[in-house]
């Protein structure tokens, strides 16, 4: 336990049998419950978790190659089943060792503290162990951090990093039809977590890179993911617009953003749009000013967001 919170521990594992061992044997003693997600491998990971005689209690679940977003959403379920009633806080930590499990208290203390509700690992703030990281995953890393930090109307410094820790009260409340399955889940929770209005820490942890394989499939993840993330972010700014949560923020960034698209469609631009293009304006122009005004109105929505559910959750105390 940490605080007043039991700590469990999320492993998503495909093909991980040279690794899962030794992410299990060195979880920290206070870790209460650790759950291994295998995600349809092939090799020896499930009779190696089935096997281990570990200090934690260690479960071991099953699923059929649906995605690692599938696999930790299935162990955050299972959380929530184990402790219905019970104050706990959620780790993700991925199945091939790249995570230290000495970082995981620091990665708890924004949740225990009550300075978030979802602490994230930031590998570019931790200089131990960055030089190791390829440079083609910093350069995605960077590309990524810049576009889901516009999907989700905040800073997002390190948005591929799975290793993560999510108050109950989070996951009491997700929508787990309408959740992302595969890579790219990280996208989808950080913009997914804007729009509830969670406080959303970001930590320093070490990044680790041994003969590990990504599985990812760079040219559809960036599509698949691009895509989803031009959906949320739109979603995420009309949910509030036509919300009870409507302030001038949300209001004058909902209309910045519409005048950026208004300007790429011609058969709907306004006189003054028509007036600057034909003084050679170019309407990509006029879309990028638009929406970087937005973009300035839509991050001090978000922060008025999360000051609406702090202080609907500080009245449903009194």
């Amino acid at each position: 336990m940490k605080g007043e919170y039991s700590i469990g521990v999320v492993i998503p594992a495909k093909n991980e049998e040279r690794f899962i061992q030794k992410v299990v044997e060195t979880l920290p003693d206070f870790v209460d419950v650790a759950i291994v997600v295998n995600d349809g491998s092939t090799d020896r990971t499930l009779s190696l978790v089935e096997n281990m005689d570990s200090l934690v209690e260690l479960h071991c679940i099953s699923l059929n190659g649906e995605g690692v977003g599938a696999a930790i959403d299935a162990g955050h379920r299972f959380l929530m089943d184990r402790w219905p009633d019970t104050q706990f806080i959620s780790v993700v930590m991925a199945g091939d060792g790249q995570m230290n499990p000495d970082d995981m208290e620091r990665l708890l203390e924004p949740v225990v503290q009550n300075r978030a509700e979802y602490s994230k690992g930031n590998r570019f703030t931790h200089q131990k162990g960055l030089e190791t990281m390829p440079k083609i995953r910093r350069r995605a890393s960077k590309i990524l951090s810049f576009f889901t930090g516009l999907a989700a109307g905040q800073d997002t410094p390190d948005p591929q990093c799975g290793y993560t820790a999510t108050h109950c009260e989070v996951l009491r409340e997700w929508k787990w039809t309408d959740s992302w399955k595969g890579y790219g889940y990280p996208n989808f929770w950080l913009i997914r977590l804007s729009t509830l209005g969670c406080r959303i820490a970001h930590v320093p942890v070490e990044s680790i890179y041994g003969e590990e394989k990504s599985g990812i499939r760079r040219l559809t993840f960036f599509a698949k993911v691009s895509l989803m993330m031009a959906y949320r972010h739109h979603h995420r700014n009309l949910s509030w617009v036509f919300s009870s949560r409507v302030t001038p923020h949300t209001l004058f960034a909902g209309i910045a953003y519409a005048i950026g698209w208004i300007a790429l469609l011609p058969e709907v631009s306004t006189d003054l749009e028509r007036e600057l293009v034909s003084r050679g304006v170019l309407p990509v122009f006029i879309t990028v000013i638009a929406w970087s005004i937005a973009h300035v109105f839509d991050k001090g929505a978000t922060r008025t967001v999360q000051e609406l559910r702090m202080n609907a959750k500080a009245r449903q105390k009194t």
